[in-house]
């Protein structure tokens, strides 16, 4: 499957772990790469600095789907069933 034009769904619902340019920790799921250009394009997109997990993926019609919102919709169903939970802070110092 070729990656379809105008979609970014890979560059907004997995979160990354590993550093982009602009995002030395990475990017939370849900949030759009800081190299999504307006045309959702990837500006890094063939250079070295683009995290290999980025330039590993490759478009298919199980994670794609059909048409963008089917992509969004399947990859924050791939990330709620594979990431891990966000920590949540209950305001209690920990005890060492």
């Amino acid at each position: 499957m070729i990656c379809r034009e105008g979609c970014g769904a890979c560059c907004i619902a997995p979160s990354i772990s590993s550093p982009i340019p602009g995002m030395p920790h990475g990017k939370p799921a849900g949030v759009p790469c800081v190299q999504l250009l307006p045309d959702l394009r990837c500006a890094i997109f063939g250079q070295p600095e683009r995290p290999k997990v980025c330039s590993g993926f490759m478009a298919d019609a199980d994670v794609c789907g059909d048409n963008r919102i089917e992509a969004l919709n399947l990859l924050e169903m791939w990330e709620r069933d594979t990431g891990v939970p966000p920590m949540i802070d209950t305001g209690q110092a920990s005890v060492q």
